[in-house]
């Protein structure tokens, strides 16, 4: 049950009249929409505004959002941001030797072409944005995009309500790319708090299959005078169409700010014998929430959810899946860990529903939480609700420290505690962090807990 509340409506609906500010979308000049593209963007962004307008921000009374604390992010002002100077960008950082010619780069949301590079790629399958999306693709765009489960949900309103432009990846029938996709989404600090939304839209129709990398991360305006380090929020909303036979392996890595808060949503649509996997790793931010969400729309499909976070000082990283089974004979495997240092705090609550028609699933799921301080706080639901009766189905959660005979054991072999610490924390998160596809990202995100330790 949501509680309307008049405060979180005016904070809405400012929030609204931020990220819609301008009717044009704010796609690079040379890649314009069409008039009937534009017109159509407009409507959809109209419908979206007049959801949100309904609407009311989740609060800790309702279930969903019972452990999430919105209550600093609602005290800031946020606005839109301002264009941003490509040239005084520095994405070194960020450039990942195996996909140098497979990127895309949007700035603040917005589609950055000098900073992206898809000259790697077949010209069999589409990857760029809206105003460079062909003809026949721009005729079935309105059958994908805002057209999953789960668009009027108040995160994602407002998501389309201000879409101005989305990475888009098209994958058409029986095309096999070799070559990962690089999505790489780069946010600002700036000398205000700024609102930064961000779309993505993967289409892979029939026997189709790709690697996709989409990475969210905050870069450094080269200037005399730095800016400050003001907190941001992000966003983001991904939606992802898996039809018969194709398969994505999708990888989401999450590194904003310290500062910065993210809400992102990835939402799922798996058709008869598709195959989806997801390598979610959390990192950043002050406050993180990620809703995941899969439906099965046919039978004999393979879902895999795969997730660490690594947190420390006071970040909330918050992750709820649902993965939604209505046909047979499909296969989900869920493993979701986090790192908790400090006072910090994890969640965790994943879904699980097995229809009446979905017999013969085979699913699991397992929640491990590791916590290196006495200050940290982990809360872990994880949910199976079955009404078939054929079915193979398991769920668990464990939290723990780490284990004083491992420690001890390792330091007669002549490591320092620090040292021995350090390696089975690294082997926890080396689970998870082994199924990225790219060694470059892995080596980054290992150097990453390090740092962390």
């Amino acid at each position: 049950m949501q509680v309307s509340v008049k405060p979180e409506i005016s904070y809405l609906d400012k929030l609204l009249k931020e990220c819609c500010k301008g009717v044009s979308p704010t796609v690079p000049p040379e890649f314009p929409l069409d008039g009937n593209m534009a017109s159509w963007l407009q409507q959809v962004r109209d419908r979206a505004a007049t959801w949100v307008r309904e609407l009311v921000f989740p609060t800790k009374q309702d279930e969903e959002w019972r452990f999430s604390d919105l209550s600093a992010m609602m005290k800031l002002d946020f606005q839109a941001p301002a264009p941003v100077n490509l040239d005084a960008l520095n994405i070194t950082p960020f450039i990942l030797p195996e996909v140098i010619d497979s990127r895309l780069v949007f700035v603040n949301g917005v589609f950055a072409p000098k900073l992206s590079s898809v000259k790697g790629l077949t010209d069999r399958v589409f990857v760029g944005n809206l105003g460079q999306l062909p003809p026949e693709y721009q005729d079935r765009i309105g059958d994908y995009l805002g057209q999953q489960q789960g668009s009027k949900e108040v995160f994602t309103s407002l998501n389309t309500a201000g879409l101005t432009d989305a990475a888009i990846v098209w994958l058409p029938k029986n095309q096999v790319v070799e070559k990962p996709i690089h999505l790489l989404f780069i946010a600002t600090q700036t000398e205000i708090p700024i609102l930064t939304q961000r779309r993505c839209l993967v289409v892979a129709e029939r026997s189709s299959s790709a690697k996709i990398i989409e990475h969210c991360v905050t870069a450094e305006v080269i200037c005399p005078e730095a800016p400050s380090s003001n907190p941001y929020l992000t966003n983001t909303v991904t939606e992802i169409w898996v039809e018969e036979n194709a398969e994505i392996n999708h990888s989401r890595v999450q590194r904003d700010a310290g500062a910065a808060f993210h809400i992102g949503k990835t939402a799922i649509a798996q058709a008869k014998n598709s195959r989806y996997t997801c390598n979610a790793i959390h990192l950043g931010a002050r406050l993180s929430r990620h809703n995941l969400e899969v439906s099965q729309m046919g039978e004999g499909t393979e879902t895999n959810l795969y997730g660490l976070a690594f947190i420390g000082n006071e970040q909330e990283a918050d992750t709820h899946s649902a993965i939604i089974l209505n046909h047979p004979n499909g296969v989900t495997d869920q493993v979701y860990k986090s790192i908790v240092d400090e006072k910090a705090h994890s969640i965790f609550n994943g879904k699980v529903y097995v229809s009446q028609d979905a017999q013969l699933t085979n699913a699991a799921q397992l929640n491990r939480n590791l916590l290196l301080s006495s200050g940290g706080r982990v809360d872990t639901k994880p949910q199976l609700e079955i009404i078939a009766d054929n079915v193979q189905c398991s769920h668990g959660a464990t939290v723990s420290q780490l284990d004083d005979d491992e420690v001890f054991y390792l330091q007669s072999r002549g490591l320092n505690e620090e040292v021995s610490r350090n390696l089975l924390i690294d082997a926890f998160a080396a689970e998870i962090l082994s199924k990225l596809p790219l060694p470059s990202l892995q080596n980054i995100l290992k150097q990453c807990v390090a740092c962390k330790v």
